[in-house]
């Protein structure tokens, strides 16, 4: 159903084009469910065109100065390592198992979502403030001209996140921008816009290591559901990038929120009660 993968495809550009992230939370549900996959056949789907969806948004953003080239490539370089270690987990868990555990980061990433949407609200904000800005600073500090002081610290704490990352890449054929994003802004004291720039570009690379260690492992990649998905997913994202510019972040981050809740319930009923 080269229709159904397309539009499939178009849902996870789109989330990747608002936030930065998040989209490749559902392209494995959908795929079981929708389109019959099995789930490690989904999981290298879903590495596949996550991969070069976030290429294209990554090189739209780079021309408009939005990527910081150097700190996403030492969270990349961490997350394709982490990749591989995630690929091998995936093929010693059996697939229910995988499945569970992969709702249950939804149900994870919807709430911390949800909570920082909240958080970011004028009221939330307002009703808690800051006595002392320099004590929940970021972790890695910027000079005048705002460029990254990349200290030894400042390294590990990079490093350690994209290595979380690429496991869960790895393992759940995530991009991990859900992640990658809230973690530049609190630990190098990246901008939202900036941030979601380098989290494609960190995506990008880490997609690549994880559907290497997935062909590597002797799985396949099907290679017709997997072009209509990454086409439906480069309109998703062209069309995701106009639309976010329009949209107040917590309202996206709300909405977002709540539609991996309703994936994460789907799944877990599907798991518990229609074995």
């Amino acid at each position: 159903m080269p229709w159904l993968s397309f539009l499939f495809g178009v849902i996870v550009g789109l989330s990747l084009g608002l936030t930065g992230g998040g989209g490749a939370i559902f392209a494995v549900p959908m795929l079981v469910y929708g389109l019959g996959s099995t789930t490690r056949e989904a999981v290298g789907i879903s590495l596949a065109s996550v991969g070069v969806t976030s290429g294209v948004g990554f090189l739209g953003r780079w021309k408009s100065g939005q990527v910081e080239i150097r700190t996403g490539l030492l969270f990349a370089v961490a997350g394709m390592i982490g990749a591989p270690i995630g690929s091998w987990l995936a093929g010693l868990i059996p697939e229910p198992l995988l499945l569970t555990l992969f709702a249950i980061l939804m149900l994870v990433v919807a709430y911390r979502m949800w909570s920082k949407a909240v958080a970011s609200t004028p009221a939330a904000t307002a009703a808690c403030p800051v006595e002392n800005p320099h004590e929940d600073g970021p972790s890695c500090q910027r000079d005048a001209a705002g460029h990254l002081q990349l200290t030894s610290r400042c390294a590990r704490l990079l490093l350690l996140v994209g290595l979380s990352t690429g496991v869960l890449s790895g393992l759940f054929g995530v991009g991990g921008g859900f992640v990658i994003v809230p973690a530049l802004i609190m630990f190098s004291g990246m901008a939202i816009h900036r941030a979601v720039g380098t989290s494609l570009l960190v995506i990008t690379l880490v997609s690549i290591s994880g559907v290497a260690s997935h062909l590597y492992a002797g799985r396949t990649i099907p290679l017709e559901v997997t072009s209509w998905f990454v086409v439906g997913g480069v309109v998703g994202m062209l069309l995701g990038t106009q639309i976010g510019r329009h949209l107040s972040g917590p309202t996206l981050q709300k909405s977002f929120a709540l539609a991996i809740l309703a994936v994460a319930a789907f799944v877990l009923y599907r798991i518990l009660f229609l074995k």
